[in-house]
């Protein structure tokens, strides 16, 4: 297994789901864990479960839609540990509607929270990879921002914009050795997606080769490789984990 010994790990929306699992397995994998979120009580339980392992982890109050939380927080860690090594910019919302429903603050909060974000929080923390010549910067996709979505064009156009600036961040840092990649999720049973009706959910596995959903563990094991030495050639990829949903 990938070793991350020696390294610290901020991850977004580390609370629930993909990002509460990403903090696991890289904890698991050695690295010490910043653990960011709104929600302060299930940070808190989620730096439990990495303590009872023999892991170590600090919770982080984070907004990711408000730039000075992002400030705040940024600044908080780096005087805590030191430095970050690996960025995993997962934390997003969704307010799924048609287009001609959809209210302009639908679209300003997705885009903000998926988006902007993660340009502000990356662009707080770079600094300090730039100094050291190495990092990881990962940042969670989708499916739906290569295929598109119907009532979700704000969700799609997120995710979307953040593989165009995942490739165009890897090329600005790759003579530093700072390598950023995005994993794009295809239907992974989070509760974003406990939401789905079993009509919903049965016309998403038809459409999936593998036939079954995906786990937030397939999602951080993947992050887990980028974050490793063993991905140290890989730069500018979205890697796609989707059960063959879509292959591009």
């Amino acid at each position: 297994m990938p070793t991350l010994e020696g390294k610290t790990a901020l991850i977004t929306g580390a609370s629930q789901g993909i990002g509460r699992a990403c903090a696991l397995v890289l904890a698991r994998a050695g690295a010490t864990v910043a653990l960011a979120a709104r929600n302060e009580s299930k940070l808190n339980e989620v730096a439990a479960e990495i303590a009872a392992f023999g892991g170590t982890a600090k919770p982080f109050t984070l907004d990711v839609s408000s730039e000075e939380s992002i400030k705040a927080t940024a600044k908080a860690v780096l005087e805590h540990f030191g430095t970050v090594h690996v960025l995993v910019n997962n934390a997003g919302i969704t307010r799924d509607t048609l287009l001609l429903r959809m209210k302009r603050s639908d679209w300003d909060d997705v885009i903000t929270t998926n988006l902007t974000g993660t340009f502000l929080l990356t662009q707080a923390l770079i600094g300090q990879m730039l100094k050291a010549r190495w990092g990881r910067i990962i940042n969670i996709s989708s499916v739906v921002g290569q295929t598109g979505q119907a009532g979700q064009a704000n969700y799609a156009a997120s995710k979307a914009g953040l593989i165009g600036f995942t490739k165009s961040l890897a090329r600005e840092l790759a003579s530093r050795h700072i390598t950023v990649n995005a994993v794009a999720p295809g239907y992974i049973e989070t509760a974003m997606t406990a939401v789905l009706d079993e009509k919903q959910r049965t016309a998403m596995l038809s459409q999936i080769p593998l036939g079954r959903p995906g786990s937030d563990d397939d999602i951080a094991h993947a992050v887990r490789f980028l974050a490793s030495d063993e991905a140290a050639y890989i730069t500018g990829h979205v890697l796609d984990v989707n059960g063959g949903m879509y292959m591009g």
